[in-house]
């Protein structure tokens, strides 16, 4: 009899694609920021929509004045403050938590990303439609806690792909 466990897809968290950005950082002696870490979370669910039409991850990022944020990454990590976030996360330690397709994805996002600062990559979520669409009429400094919805996630950066 074959186990169809090992073939099976594992539910992914935004903890889980959180510490492999981490983990990833830290073995190339990279550091990551609260701030970083939110948007590289925001493109690996952004161009997994994008590319399979399904989410990475169930939760909603908000539009922040800095851009998509989820709530709970940041309380994670609010602590820091904008220094970057320090952890012994080695890649070793999640290979159980995602597929080698998965592994494939976020090491492509990283690689496109991790090489952008913090503030240049919420400058470019600044000039994006989900974000910007979400804020609606905010000013650029007024709070906002709207959900940048996954179907304008992955309808605008579905059109980047074709």
């Amino acid at each position: 009899m074959v186990n169809n466990l090992k073939t099976k897809e594992k539910k992914i968290t935004y903890k889980d694609v959180a510490d492999y950005f981490l983990a990833f950082a830290n073995e190339r002696g990279e550091q990551l920021t609260n701030l970083k870490l939110q948007k590289l979370v925001y493109y690996a669910q952004a161009w997994h929509l994008a590319n399979f039409s399904k989410p990475l991850f169930k939760e909603d990022f908000q539009a922040w004045v800095h851009g998509p944020v989820l709530p709970d990454l940041y309380d994670n990590y609010k602590g820091h403050g904008s220094s970057p976030i320090v952890t012994k996360l080695k890649m070793k330690t999640l290979e159980n938590k995602f597929n080698a397709k998965t592994v494939e994805f976020l090491d492509e996002v990283a690689s496109v990303y991790m090489q952008h600062g913090a503030y240049e990559l919420e400058l470019m979520t600044h000039q994006e439609d989900p974000w910007i669409e979400a804020r609606g009429g905010c000013e650029p400094d007024e709070k906002c806690k709207e959900i940048i919805s996954q179907d304008s996630m992955m309808e605008y950066y579905g059109q980047k792909i074709k």
